[in-house]
């Protein structure tokens, strides 16, 4: 689940989607260098890949890709501490992710406990030297390595630890340390890294927690999607229910909802965000969304139903969706549930463009889809004998709406007005 919200982060950007994996291998290189224990640099490698995750929008991903420092440097930090702090399994990251920006020399004025201070400062050191770095890769990178050495080296004392500054030193020494970081095989690292069996299976509820991290880093990607995974994946529980499948079952589609849009991440705000009809070629880019979903999700143990719940909700009756186009016998009834909660709450949803539809307009528009074998007529059938109950969740004012997601929503919202 880590290396999916790594992966996702990346995402946001569009171009780099390496720079968590290279922070987390530089940091493990630096502190297996100073001589960090296994526990240690476990925790490093974990660090790494989520340091930037509260980078929801392409210009906070900007501002640390295209500047060594700047100003409101801490709004990205104080979003990620915010939201590892409401997952329990990632809660121990959040202190360190809040001050991995945090210049060395101020760490004398702060209550930081001292574990946490030299964790976020490796985090900074490793984050900085591949933003120097960065330019380099390929080629001509152990050509420029005295360049990046002696640009991190005058931050020594100020924003570095001078200990870690000068363990940096010594591991840039080292070819097979700069050509490790190249993207062929950093992805090889990290997916090595990612097998290595580690802590306790999640329980469903921390699983949903986690989604939920995940869902938010998706709605902000657009103004267009505020809250879409959330209200999709209530719709999808409430349905699951009343169609009868089992409590676990629910719950498992409740996630594979909050996931089902992580794509989207990778699409262009131009055509997330386009009021009129998609031209041939942006829907041909858009057809690619649920592909990068899957591969987020399939890699995770435990997560294989989700992952092709979560793909195949744009899959219709007939095969005639995308991206894998299924046999019906293939489409299981929790991936019809998701695809039906998807179109129900994004025409009930009031978007920049348009007002929400009524429930009258989204439920004929539902009955034109059933008889074009884009949507299951059972599901549907579902939606119209508790119209109502479906309306209220698709527009979050039923009382069941996640409180807790509504509350992080609103504080980053405040962080992100400060800025």
């Amino acid at each position: 689940m880590i290396l999916a919200i790594e992966t996702a982060v990346s995402l946001v950007g569009m171009s780099d989607t390496d720079h968590g994996k290279r922070v987390a291998f530089i940091a493990t290189q630096l502190g297996r260098e100073l001589g960090y224990g296994e526990q240690d640099l476990a925790f490093l490698f974990e660090l790494g890949l989520l340091h930037d995750c509260g980078v929801s929008t392409a210009q906070l991903h900007a501002d640390p890709v295209n500047h060594f420092d700047w100003d409101e440097t801490h709004t990205h930090c104080e979003i990620g501490r915010r939201l590892l702090s409401y997952c329990p399994p990632l809660r121990p990251f959040a202190l360190p992710v809040l001050h991995h920006h945090t210049p060395w020399q101020a760490f004398v004025r702060l209550r930081v406990p001292e574990r946490e201070a030299r964790m976020a400062n490796l985090i900074f050191l490793a984050d900085r030297i591949d933003l120097i770095a960065l330019p380099h890769y390929g080629m001509n990178i152990l050509f420029e390595r005295d360049l990046i050495l002696n640009s991190i080296r005058q931050y020594s004392g100020t924003l570095f630890n001078p200990e870690f500054v000068d363990a940096f030193g010594r591991v840039q020494r080292h070819e097979a340390f700069w050509i490790a970081l190249e993207e062929r095989h950093i992805t090889r690292y990290i997916w090595d890294m990612g097998n290595l069996e580690r802590g306790e299976p999640l329980t469903l509820q921390q699983l949903k927690q986690l989604s939920m991290i995940l869902a938010y880093i998706v709605d902000q990607k657009s103004p267009l999607t505020r809250e879409h995974s959330l209200r999709v994946a209530d719709l999808a529980k409430y349905l699951a229910r009343v169609r009868g499948l089992p409590a676990e079952q629910g719950d498992k589609v409740e996630i594979a909802a909050l996931l089902h849009d992580l794509g989207k991440l990778h699409m262009p705000e131009r055509i997330l965000e386009k009021a009129g009809q998609l031209s041939a070629v942006e829907r041909a880019i858009m057809h690619r969304h649920s592909y990068e979903t899957y591969e987020i999700l399939r890699h995770i143990k435990g997560l294989e139903d989700v992952a092709r719940w979560s793909a195949y909700h744009q899959e219709g009756d007939s095969g005639g969706g995308y991206p894998f186009h299924p046999q019906q016998r293939d489409c299981s009834i929790e991936a019809r549930i998701i695809a039906v909660a998807d179109i129900f709450q994004a025409l009930a949803q009031t978007r920049p463009y348009r007002p929400g539809l009524s429930l009258s307009e989204v439920l004929d528009l539902l009955d034109e889809m059933v008889v074009d074998r884009r949507l299951d007529g059972e599901v549907v059938e579902l939606i119209r004998r508790h119209a109502c109950e479906c309306f209220e969740i698709a527009q979050g004012n039923d009382a069941a709406f996640n409180q807790p997601y509504v509350d992080f929503s609103v504080e980053i919202a405040g962080i992100l007005e400060r800025r």
